[in-house]
């Protein structure tokens, strides 16, 4: 008979709904003791093999449920010396991310290694032959191969946090520069595309050449910035009172940082309102 004892009250519930909703069939009792805590049984006649994999799946969401952010937060204390409770929050933030997103750029960002099946396997490991489990001691003693993978992800979300910082500082420095630049246009339009295209207040296209002269005309090098850039630099030389971007992805990065750096000044429109259309059939 398998016994599985957990110290937290809201541990073994979570570990029960987990379970019961990977396998409806299985048959469990629950007694609580003040000297072993929370105290899981199966029926005699359950097949525990057959129902491993649901076991250690349900060990896996609560642990990631209920203290993968304390490991985390230990890890970003003891092995990376951060103490102050704003970058922790944030990095905590990134990290957790990073571990459990299931978007294109968390998996980008953490590689082929999967920390769930990484931990689905170290629980499974502990529970298979076993004949009693103490969720506690798998966490404290069981889980330094995850440990040593969570400190390495923790270190690609410190990274990420530093792009973040060098970002921001780099969008503040842009936000300065042009607060203190004499606008050269009221109004510029923005046509969303590889790279940006840019028109007039009367519907004429900027050509590259006019660009490359508007940009050549200001010391972009002072923020970042050279003459090779087609999509932030020719807005920062010409800095308009206000700006028109048109297009379907307003949370495009190039339109994102277009927005963060004139904040105010930028109005976002669907593709199909461009006011030019017209212009272009005739050229």
């Amino acid at each position: 008979m398998l016994e599985i004892f957990f110290e937290s009250n809201k541990e073994v519930i979570s570990f029960c709904e987990q379970l019961f909703y990977y396998n409806k069939k299985i048959d469990l009792y629950w007694k609580t003791s003040e000297e072993w805590g929370n105290r899981i049984t199966f029926k005699n006649d359950f097949p525990v093999n057959e129902y491993n994999d649901a076991i250690a799946k349900s060990m896996t969401d609560v642990f990631i449920e209920h203290r993968l952010n304390l490991m985390m937060e230990e890890v970003i204390k003891g092995s990376y010396y951060y103490t102050d409770v704003e970058e922790i929050e944030r990095i905590l933030d990134l990290s957790l991310w990073i571990v459990t997103g299931n978007d294109r750029d968390s998996k980008v960002i953490r590689g082929e290694a999967d920390p769930y099946s990484l931990l689905h396997s170290l629980f499974k490991a502990n529970i298979e032959g076993a004949k009693t489990v103490h969720f506690d001691s798998i966490i404290n003693f069981r889980l330094n191969v995850f440990k040593d993978h969570l400190i390495y992800l923790v270190g690609l979300a410190i990274d990420e946090y530093k792009r973040e910082e060098e970002h921001q500082t780099f969008i503040n420095m842009l936000r300065d520069y042009i607060t203190n630049k004499e606008p050269l246009y009221h109004i510029v339009y923005v046509l969303q595309g590889t790279p940006f295209s840019f028109f007039k207040h009367n519907g004429k296209i900027f050509s590259r050449m006019e660009l490359k002269k508007l940009m050549k005309r200001e010391p972009l090098y002072i923020v970042g910035l050279d003459d090779n850039e087609w999509n932030l630099a020719p807005l920062i030389a010409m800095a308009p009172k206000q700006i028109y971007i048109y297009g379907d992805h307003p949370s495009e990065p190039k339109t994102s940082t277009v927005i963060n750096i004139f904040q105010e000044k930028v109005i976002f429109k669907p593709y199909n309102k461009f006011p030019f259309f017209n212009y272009f059939k005739k050229l």
